[in-house]
């Protein structure tokens, strides 16, 4: 047989859980639009940086040396590559953050 006190103590526990999801959701909530440009710039600068530092990289060596290989072109696109890791890893951990987060909320 259930105890009617021990439901009414679980909902009492969900409700408290919810208030507190709340509570947390208003004091985040000001980085809303500032926090998700952020993001944005921190994942588009990630890319841009080393492509263009392969780019740069690239037009110098082509510059000094003459080779039948396009160093701007290669190099450009490794950085490319590069970068692309890197915001992969980087929204990866944010992601893996945000979880966390709400696995926390949810106990």
């Amino acid at each position: 047989m259930t105890d009617p006190h021990e439901s009414r103590q679980k909902f009492s526990e969900r409700i408290g859980a919810k208030e507190a999801r709340k509570l947390r959701a208003r004091r985040v909530k000001g980085k809303g639009l500032w926090f998700g440009l952020g993001t944005t710039g921190v994942v588009g600068w990630s890319i841009v940086v080393p492509t263009i530092v392969g780019a740069l990289l690239g037009r110098w060596l082509d510059a000094r040396l003459q080779d039948t290989v396009s160093w701007t072109l290669t190099l450009l696109l490794i950085g490319l590559a590069l970068g692309c890791l890197n915001a992969y890893y980087w929204v990866r951990k944010q992601s893996g953050t945000i979880r966390q987060t709400e696995e926390d909320d949810s106990e």
